[in-house]
């Protein structure tokens, strides 16, 4: 007897008929002697439909009561779920976040887990029930009903999965599995068999929406095989394992790419110990996340700064940094909220050179010029122009042969 976790995503659950769908699924793996407990999302459009709401009160909605509000979503699929198997002459039985014992910090629409005691499921399940646990919620040590942001169920499913020490970790989605690059953008995209933990949070984090990054890095940690698989087909997906499972290593398994970006550049800057520190610190006070950093330094004590920001905090970031050049002396600050970052991802670049060349010489044959480069052991990303990033991931995805055959199609 294995234990399967297996989580459905908010198309996966639309309606009625779907959750019937879901229901069918569910059976099947349980009659094949598996002990199942399924994570859900809310219908999909009911998160929006229910911050809309709370909008049309206020524009400042207080934290703790949305997420009391945020959390009916997942409630409802759950219960219509159980109630589904339950019809079906199925033993199963729904638990809210609290009642599987998810247990937060209190940072309201985007708590992270602290414990899963999970008592309460491992006792259903010895008695052979189904377990359907509401994704995305959990509790604060007092109590407080907490939500843990966007994709938040795949985080609940990995973590609830780790607690149980299950064999698989199911994640049923609208797509097959995940992709070389991604299939709207580049038709050559194709599906990878096997993924490794890094490539996916790398992927996760630069562009690619299939997975929530917080669910790989649980993953990663406890070493939970994920399948990535979609609930309108039988097709089997994605597996996203730990490196040394065997799997083969391309030297690029996968190019993303992401337009949500944005630079600053602070121009002349003193080049002064502590200088970073104010530059940088207004920043992290407001909540804004930096990613890329790179510093030019001119002669007679000058630098310029670049850095990027998620588009949506550019505004925000730009008024924060003109007052800060003018306090520490910098001749001008200016922005570009017309940015991509494309990226180039992969275990096997570890021990093999030359990933870069092929990525910049590629790049110039197209005129695509570069504004800014970062790297790590396994990726590369370049930041440029936004009209170009769609171009860039399809050559740099033939340049890396990851194209599928005219034959596969």
């Amino acid at each position: 007897m294995s234990l399967i976790v297996q989580k459905y995503g908010g198309t996966s659950v639309a309606d009625l008929e779907r959750i019937k769908n879901v229901a069918h699924r569910v059976i099947s793996t349980y009659e094949k002697e598996n002990q199942v407990v399924v994570i859900l999302s809310a219908m999909a459009g009911v998160t929006d439909g229910l911050i809309s709401m709370a909008h049309g009160i206020t524009n400042n909605p207080d934290p703790r009561e949305l997420d009391v509000l945020l959390a009916t979503g997942e409630q409802t699929t759950a219960a219509l779920l159980a109630m589904m198997l339950t019809s079906m002459n199925y033993p199963a039985k729904s638990l809210m976040g609290h009642q599987a014992e998810v247990v937060t910090d209190r940072d309201y629409g985007n708590a992270r887990i602290l414990e899963i005691g999970a008592g309460r499921i491992k006792d259903l399940l010895q008695k052979g029930n189904i377990v359907v646990v509401a994704g995305f919620q959990g509790t604060d040590i007092k109590g407080n009903i907490t939500t843990l942001g966007r994709g938040g169920s795949d985080t609940s499913a990995v973590a609830i999965a780790a607690a149980l020490t299950a064999d698989t970790c199911e994640i049923y989605t609208d797509v097959d599995g995940i992709y070389t690059a991604d299939p709207n953008v580049c038709k050559k995209a194709q599906k990878l068999a096997y993924i490794s933990y890094d490539e996916m949070l790398n992927m996760s984090s630069l562009g690619a929406k299939v997975l929530q990054i917080r669910s790989v890095g649980f993953a990663k940690k406890y070493n939970i095989p994920l399948h990535v698989r979609s609930s309108f087909s039988q097709e089997e997906g994605t597996m996203v394992v730990n490196e040394d499972s065997g799997m083969e290593q391309l030297v690029v398994s996968g190019v993303t790419h992401n337009k949500d970006e944005a630079r600053i550049t602070l121009k002349k800057v003193p080049d002064q110990p502590g200088i970073a520190a104010k530059i940088f610190t207004p920043i992290a006070e407001a909540g804004i996340i930096v990613d890329m950093i790179i510093q030019n330094t001119r002669a007679e004590g000058q630098t310029d700064l670049t850095f990027t920001v998620p588009k949506t905090a550019y505004k925000k970031a730009l008024e924060i940094e003109k007052e800060v050049a003018a306090r520490i002396g910098a001749e001008d600050v200016f922005g570009d909220d017309n940015i991509a970052k494309v990226s180039v991802i992969g275990v096997g670049m570890k021990n093999h050179s030359g990933v870069a060349s092929v990525m910049f010489n590629t790049l110039s044959r197209e005129g695509i010029n570069i504004h800014m480069i970062s790297t790590s052991e396994i990726r590369i990303s370049c930041v440029i122009d936004e009209k170009y990033a769609e171009l860039a991931v399809r050559v740099l995805h033939t340049a890396f042969g990851l194209d599928r055959d005219e034959e596969e199609k």
